[in-house]
This record gives C-alpha cells, sequence and structure tokens, in this order.
C-alpha cells in the first residue's frame, strides 16, 4: 500500500508511546517502591512464563540510546508515563528525588534532541502500599493521586507542556477489578464500577492541579473506545446487548468525563451489582473538568451477540450478564486482534463527538512473532501492512472534518506485555532481552518514510 494520498494537516505530531513498568526495569533501585504489578507478576499463574518487569528493557539506564533511536526515525514527540512509585514511594508523603531527576534526565534529553515529551501521570503501576489501604476501591484515592500530581507537574511542568491524567481507565477498573486479567487481579463487578468512578473522580481532582503548576500546559486523558458490532442479521435483543456493551466499554467513561453523566441505561443495568452509593453529589462535575484534547487509544473492533434461550453471558463487563461476545474475523494480528482499518476510523470519528475535542491517537500498533534474521534485520511485512491501513483510517477521519493532530505508534520498543509476559512483540523496535541489543524493524524504517514525506 501506497501512503502518498494520506492527508495530514500541518504540524501533525509524529511520535511513539511507551510505559513506565513495561520498559524501565530498575524495579528496585533508587528508592522506588513496589507497584501491584510487581505484587501481580510474581503471583503464580498470573502473568505468562511468570514474567515481570524487574528488568524489561532496561530503560532506566539506556534511556540516552532510546532517545538517539527516536531522534533517528525523526520523531516529534515522545509519549511516555511516570511510574508513581518512583516519585512518591509511600504513595503518600515523601518525594523521592531520585525518582524526579530520573524523569528530568529523560525530559532534557528529549528537548536536547528536538522530541516533545508527552507525559501521562498513571499508567497503572499504583504504589502496592496504597493497595494495601484499598486502591481505587478507596475514594480517598482521588486525593493521593492529586498529591502525586502535583509533585510530579511541579517538578516538570516549566519543560513539560502536554500531560495525561490517565492511560485507559477502562483497563485499570474494568479489567481489573471485574475480569482479573490486570492488576491488582479482582473478579467483582461491582468493586469494578467503585474503581471505575473513583479513578475518574481522581481524574477530575487532578485537572485543576495540573493547571495550577503548569498553567501554559495542555491538560488530556487517554481512553480506548472500541467499535462494538452486533451480528449483521441482528434482531432488538442484540441491538440491546450492542447498547450494554458498549455503555460498559465506551459509555461508562464518555459519559461521566464529557457529558457529566452516566450513559442511558447503565445504572439500571448494573443495579443488580450495587446501588451506586460510591457516587457523591458534586462528583460528576468533578469529573468533567474542562481538558485541552483527549488521548484516544484503539486497537481492535468488538463484537457481540445476545445470550438466547437461557444461554448465559460470557463476559463479566459490568451489565453484560446477557450479552455474548463473539469471535473476532480475520484477518488477525499475532495476538489475536481483529484487524480494521474501518472500525478504527468510525472510533475515531465518534471521539471527536463524544468530547468536542481535538483528539491525539495515542496508541495504535500490532503484535507479531518477530525475529532477526541471518541478515541481522526484522522484516515485519504484517506490521507494515497494519501500520499503513491503520494510518489510512486516521487521514480519512481528517479528510472527513475530524481535527486529529498526532499519531503515536505502539510501541517504541518490544516490551513486557502485561499478562502477556515477553510472549507479544508490540514494538517498531525490536529488543532482545538477553542482549538488551535494539534493532530498528522494518516498520520502524516504513514508519520514518512516512514521517519524512508528510512532515509539513
Amino acid at each position: 500500500m501506497t501512503t502518498s494520498g494520506l492527508s495530514f494537516p500541518d504540524g501533525f505530531v509524529w511520535g511513539t508511546a511507551t510505559a513506565s513498568y513495561q520498559i524501565e526495569g530498575a524495579h528496585d533501585e533508587d528508592g522506588r517502591s513496589p507497584s501491584i504489578w510487581d505484587t501481580f507478576s510474581r503471583t503464580p499463574g498470573k502473568v505468562l512464563g511468570g514474567d515481570t518487569g524487574d528488568v524489561a528493557c532496561d530503560h532506566y539506564h539506556r534511556y540516552p540510546e532510546d532517545v538517539a533511536l527516536m531522534r533517528e526515525l525523526g520523531l516529534d514527540a515522545y509519549r511516555f508515563s511516570v511510574a508513581w512509585p518512583r516519585i512518591v514511594p509511600g504513595g503518600t508523603g515523601a518525594v523521592n528525588a531520585k525518582g524526579v531527576d530520573f524523569y528530568s534526565r529523560l525530559v532534557d534529553t528529549l528537548l536536547e534532541n528536538g522530541i516533545r515529551p508527552v507525559v501521562t501521570l498513571y499508567h497503572w503501576d499504583l504504589p502496592e502500599v496504597l493497595d494495601q489501604r484499598g486502591g481505587w476501591l478507596n475514594r480517598d484515592s482521588a486525593q493521593w493521586y492529586a498529591e502525586y500530581a502535583a509533585a510530579t507537574v511541579a517538578a516538570l511542568g516549566d519543560r513539560v507542556t502536554n500531560w495525561t491524567t490517565f492511560n485507559e481507565p477502562w483497563c485499570s477498573s474494568i479489567l481489573s477489578y471485574a475480569i482479573g486479567a490486570h492488576a491488582p487481579g479482582h473478579r467483582d463487578g461491582a468493586e469494578s464500577l467503585v474503581a471505575a468512578h473513583h479513578l475518574m473522580l481522581a481524574h477530575g481532582t487532578a485537572v485543576p492541579v495540573i493547571r495550577e503548576h503548569a498553567p501554559d500546559a495542555e491538560v488530556s486523558i487517554t481512553l480506548n473506545p472500541t467499535q462494538v458490532w452486533g451480528p449483521d442479521d441482528g434482531d432488538e435483543a442484540d441491538a440491546d446487548a450492542v447498547r450494554r456493551a458498549d455503555n460498559a466499554l465506551n459509555g461508562i467513561f464518555f459519559g461521566p468525563v464529557f457529558h457529566g453523566a452516566y450513559p442511558a441505561g447503565f445504572l439500571d443495568d448494573t443495579a443488580y451489582l450495587t446501588d451506586h452509593s460510591f457516587i457523591h453529589d458534586g462528583d460528576l462535575e468533578t469529573i468533567s473538568a474542562p481538558l485541552d484534547n483527549l488521548g484516544v487509544n484503539n486497537y481492535f473492533p468488538t463484537r457481540v451477540r445476545a445470550a438466547r434461550d437461557g444461554e448465559e453471558g460470557n463476559t463479566p463487563i459490568p451489565g453484560g450478564q446477557r450479552v455474548v461476545e463473539v469471535a473476532p474475523r480475520p484477518p488477525l494480528t499475532g495476538i489475536g486482534w481483529e484487524q480494521s482499518p474501518e472500525s478504527h476510523r468510525l472510533i475515531i470519528e465518534r471521539s471527536a463527538r463524544e468530547s468536542g475535542l481535538p483528539l491525539y491517537i495515542t496508541e495504535n500498533g500490532s503484535a507479531w512473532p518477530d525475529t532477526v534474521d541471518a541478515d541481522g534485520q526484522v522484516h515485519d511485512a504484517d506490521r507494515v501492512a497494519y501500520l499503513q491501513g491503520h494510518l489510512g483510517a486516521v487521514s480519512d477521519a481528517i479528510k472527513n472534518g475530524v481535527d486529529v493532530r498526532g499519531y503515536f505508534a505502539w510501541s517504541l520498543l518490544d516490551n513486557f506485555e502485561w499478562a502477556y509476559g515477553y510472549s507479544q512483540r508490540f514494538g517498531i523496535v525490536h529488543v532482545d532481552y538477553d542482549t538488551q541489543v535494539r534493532t530498528i524493524k522494518d516498520s520502524g524504517r516504513e514508519y520514518a518514510r512516512i514521517i519524512a514525506e508528510h512532515r509539513g
């Protein structure tokens, strides 16, 4: 596929993204305390192969090399997350100067190389000491998070102009508390609703704190909405299954953050789980604090149908007891996710309608079983095709009037892929986990070519 017909506006930001626990390593160095992912990955059966992020990509020590790779690729920006256990090891209270210094050096190195730092304050690595106090089930978590945000932005806000409060709060609530696939690994639908609400409350509480410490910065949240499709020949029951699934996957965050209310029917659909007493007066006003842009992470669509003839639903999402998730349609990526540039375009357009904000595609990518060939290169043609197709969808959304201002490929590096351990490779740069040697893949070269072709 050629990309010469794609269209991106002047000033379009080209970047890549990573997350702290997935790449940093140095899990017990310079005052960092354990996170819930340190605990979860050490729990037998939780992570494939018993893998942990103890070393990961050793980015904590190798960040100058990684920034040099970014410069070689021609990136405008680098989206990374800060590890709360490095900044405030006790969860609350004293700030760890060595933790702050690491991120300060990283920011300075990026700026010296002409790369904009785009900082996410929370990408799932809650300090373990706070989980022992209830974690996101404790309403006090909103203030814990605001305190941590204040410390981080105060230290870096003189140089960082793009701040994101949370990455994919759906994953740190529903996936983590109802489905149990992510830390802390609970399986309780009611808890997942409490966690989701408190995550949004923390987001809204922190927005004015960030603005106070970095008044000229843009403030954002990154969601991971998914296009929900029912059967091609679906009936009213299937349409209701789509509604229920969409509310639990998308509306649960679109509604409170951008409309100051949970979506229609959602509270009724989840009344079998809870009386929703965790929602206090004034919460939704706090949660819907004005933002400057929205980050959209998207990889694949979701397909559902209604349960039939006494059949049980197969998904633990809140309100989804009569919803059956059906198999994705080929072609699939190496991890088994459906490839659908059309759904990518549709969810970008919906995200713009829901938020009324400029968008950044803050994550998009694909996993494949990459190997270094005899020529010393990684020939990942499938990822090249995925990248081209999904950038085509971004271009189409822009042509349809959506204000998309940047694209961040997931991921810069192969890394610790959460419950999949090191079995899945998403990077445009290959990492040999034994030697830590980095090799730019064909997809990385293609991304660099696209950037050079379409830069203003």
